[in-house]
């Protein structure tokens, strides 16, 4: 897995035949048909970054469906992890495991080199939130995209308090101000010129509905029609417990 990422030639592979888990699966299909719209062919060749991807969540499917696939991670751990899925699943050659902080991303990847810029979980753990998302940004190509994922803290307030811990809602309440959430998010993107593609809602009735529900038959799919149904629509989007945003890179 040594081999740099951009000098591997694509395969032609079946975007949408790839697994991934369900809980997924909306990130997924929004990123396939993301990556879809900047070539007009599919993720075939597509240059993409995944920051604190290390464990390959995403890297190797989208790797699988023929992306090349840079990830950058501190963790050595989470890319020993990403090294072994990515043997197991056969695309080794096809991904870059590069060990580095992402709040100085412009020193280990070259800026405006990726089609495809992944930033899942890993904004609300940064030290350095607006170094970290500007080197993110830098990162995308002109007219390329950034796919960001953040939990959802207004979720987190909902959450406790259906748990009947409501000492712990209040405090989540409180802090709603200080954290990263959908509107700060939105600000540092329109701070930085980018171009919002999409917003949605991740797992909207996935953390309310009792798991002895799903038990019965039908169940799983239901759930999921209902969390695709909504993801989009307001206010069930504003309440899910992650929020997903897609912005575009002018140019």
């Amino acid at each position: 897995m040594s081999s740099p990422a951009r000098d591997v030639p694509a395969r032609d592979l079946p975007a949408r035949d790839v697994a991934v888990p369900a809980r997924q699966r909306l990130v997924w299909d929004i990123l396939i048909g993301a990556v879809s719209s900047l070539d007009g062919s599919g993720p075939q060749g597509a240059r993409v970054l995944d920051c604190g991807g290390g464990s390959g969540s995403f890297a190797v499917p989208l790797a699988r469906a023929g992306a090349l696939v840079t990830v950058v991670d501190i963790s050595a751990d989470a890319l020993a992890t990403l090294h072994r899925r990515a043997d197991e699943a056969g695309v080794a050659e096809r991904i870059s495991p590069v060990q580095g902080d992402v709040e100085t991303l412009g020193d280990v990847v070259p800026n405006a080199a990726f089609d495809l810029v992944l930033a899942h979980g890993i904004l609300e753990s940064v030290d350095a939130l607006a170094a970290a998302f500007t080197a993110i940004v830098a990162a995308a190509r002109p007219g390329g995209l950034i796919s960001i994922l953040i939990g959802n803290p207004v979720a987190a307030v909902l959450a406790r308090a259906f748990a009947g811990d409501l000492a712990a809602a209040v405090t989540e309440l409180r802090a709603l101000d200080s954290v990263l959430g959908p509107e700060q998010l939105r600000g540092l993107c329109a701070r930085s010129g980018l171009v919002l593609e999409r917003y949605d809602g991740v797992g909207v009735f996935s953390e309310l509905v009792p798991g002895a529900a799903l038990d019965r038959p039908g169940a799983a799919d239901l759930l999921a029609e209902l969390d695709a149904a909504t993801a989009s629509r307001a206010p069930f989007s504003d309440i899910a417990s992650r929020v997903h945003l897609l912005a575009r890179q002018p140019g």
